[in-house]
């Protein structure tokens, strides 16, 4: 029997040739009618049938789209098998120090934890081998940093794990050592991080089904209902096959997966649905600001913060791949049809992308690659203007504004390259079609801050960043919805409320584009469907 739904009230489109309208009819989970309340109501066919949402002050909009996630990596490190020692959840230094004790005391068996971060803890300073193997008493104790490309690790979690003084490096990551050669504790990027979680992934995988519906919720509740997997496995398939069965899909995922030496892609072009399909490679070039491994044109400052991360007075940071490395990871994907999204932030590393990319479509031309640079920290106006060029695109992690925004400005860059840092107004003046993220773990998953922090570019503690200026409305709303959508080959299903689109929707408790910027982080999630079905 068919089933429809209308949305009565104020409903903002992300349809630039009818932004706004007073209707809404979903019928059989596709948005059927757009428009004036009588019109839209003239398209109802069911009748007695037809369930009616009376929006009053509330407001509906495309549910938002998360262009850059984790969500089967998150799901799990933010569950019962980690510890949350996150700045959002323990911002000082004394409370995390507690926290690995008590967890330390609590499971003898070994524990991870998830969250270090010196920069926004301050007093933290990176930990020595002695002193990880003294907190964990003789168990394995690893301590994965915020940012996700440091891991700490006691030389019990090494011998668990395998890892000597003469273990390889993982090709785009290395075990820091001493003058000596031994093993300081300390591991950077993703093979050393994976290398010392395995144990507790594998632990967590036979919940992974439950868990990954657990945080797809969350992901709902604040508007959220498509979400890209940056570190997507694919052995990781069975757990979204038993949680789609078991209707604990709630978001529509879109699969990156994790680029590897001399790899090809685990599943052809095309594939999957609008639910879940594997839309491109995840590749990487450097590392995060926050642990000192960003390839830049300029130094690092010599203060209590990067003396606190262990970064060298001076030091421009380090890039992960070189460019014949790069050369030789694209030349694995690209050619088979695969869009390609790279993790940079330093200026050098993004040169250094660019100019893969642009030999790579001298090679390989196509005209619509929709090549992605995630993150793009430190990218300058002249290099958006050469992205757009390649019609390339970007995802910005804007919360680093938010959250660090004083630490990139007085510990790290100063006002100069600091200010500017994720300057999204920069990247559409140059013609980038952009969208705005949050990256698993490393902030809470917060679309309407996302808006608002690029609107402002206004930090936590007040300030405004200088050096770059604001998006409008319009814009920011773009980026968290239509925007992403287009980033990942999902604007013909998702993004915008256009006729014949999935009705993926959120309402929100007031309409966001009257309220003051300040309000809008503000605002309700009072409702969340997916394809018609309410799921929040």
């Amino acid at each position: 029997m068919t089933s429809e739904t209308l949305f009565v009230g104020t409903v903002l489109t992300v349809d630039d040739a009818h932004p706004r309208a007073g209707a809404l009819l979903v019928r059989d989970g596709t948005i059927a009618a757009v428009g004036t309340e009588a019109d839209v109501r003239a398209a109802v066919t069911t009748g007695d049938h037809l369930d009616t949402v009376l929006l009053g002050e509330r407001a509906l909009l495309p549910g938002f789209v998360e262009a850059h996630g984790h969500p089967s990596d998150t799901a799990v490190v933010l569950s019962h098998f980690m510890i949350d020692i996150r700045p959002v959840t323990l911002p000082t230094a004394e409370e995390v120090r507690a926290a690995i004790r008590d967890g330390v005391a609590a499971h003898p068996e070994g524990v991870v934890f998830n969250g270090w971060d010196g920069l926004l803890q301050t007093g933290l300073t990176d930990p020595t081998l002695a002193e990880l193997d003294d907190w964990g008493r003789g168990a394995p104790l690893v301590i994965l940093h915020n940012s996700g490309h440091v891991v700490y690790f006691n030389s019990a979690a090494a011998a668990r794990s395998g890892i000597t003084r003469d273990s390889p490096d993982p090709v785009g990551s290395h075990w820091d050592k001493d003058a000596a050669g031994e093993l300081t504790g300390k591991g950077f990027e993703v093979g050393a991080v994976f290398a010392l979680l395995s144990p507790v992934l594998g632990e967590a995988a036979h919940e992974l089904p439950a868990l990954l519906a657990q945080y797809l919720g969350s992901l709902n509740a604040v508007g959220i209902t498509t979400v890209s997997d940056m570190s997507w496995d694919h052995a990781k398939q069975p757990a979204i096959d038993a949680t789609r069965a078991a209707g604990g899909l709630t978001a529509r995922l879109r699969l990156y997966e994790m680029s590897a030496p001399g790899a090809s892609a685990s599943v052809p072009l095309p594939n999957g649905d609008a639910l879940v399909r594997q839309t491109g490679v995840k590749t990487w070039a450097d590392g995060s600001p926050w642990v000192g491994n960003i390839l830049i044109s300029f130094p690092y400052l010599d203060t209590d913060g990067t003396r606190s991360i262990g970064v060298e007075p001076g030091s421009h940071g380090s890039a992960n791949y070189s460019r014949a490395q790069l050369d030789e990871v694209v030349e694995q994907y690209f050619p088979e049809g695969w869009q390609l999204a790279c993790h940079v932030h330093g200026d050098l590393a993004i040169d250094r992308v660019l100019d893969t990319w642009e030999a790579m479509l001298e090679r390989h031309p196509r005209s619509d690659h929709r090549l992605r640079m995630e993150h793009v920290g430190a990218m300058t106006p002249a290099q958006f203007a050469r992205a757009a060029a390649l019609g390339a695109t970007v995802s910005l992690l804007i919360d680093h504004v938010y959250y660090w925004g004083e630490v990139l400005v007085d510990e790290l860059f100063g006002a100069e390259h600091g200010g500017p840092w994720a300057n999204a107004r920069a990247a559409l003046d140059a013609g980038l079609e952009i969208s705005l993220h949050n990256d698993g773990t490393v902030t809470p998953a917060e679309p309407l801050r996302n808006m608002a922090v690029a609107m402002t570019r206004t930090t936590r503690g007040g300030r405004r960043l200088p050096g770059a200026d604001g998006v409008s409305f319009d814009e920011a709303l773009r980026a968290q919805t239509l925007g992403a959508a287009w980033q990942l080959f999902s604007e013909h299903e998702v993004g915008s409320l256009e006729v014949g689109k999935l009705a993926d929707l959120v309402v929100l408790s007031a309409d966001p584009s009257a309220m003051t910027v300040e309000e809008l982080p503000q605002l309700t999630v009072e409702q969340t469907w997916l394809g018609g079905v309410r799921v929040h």
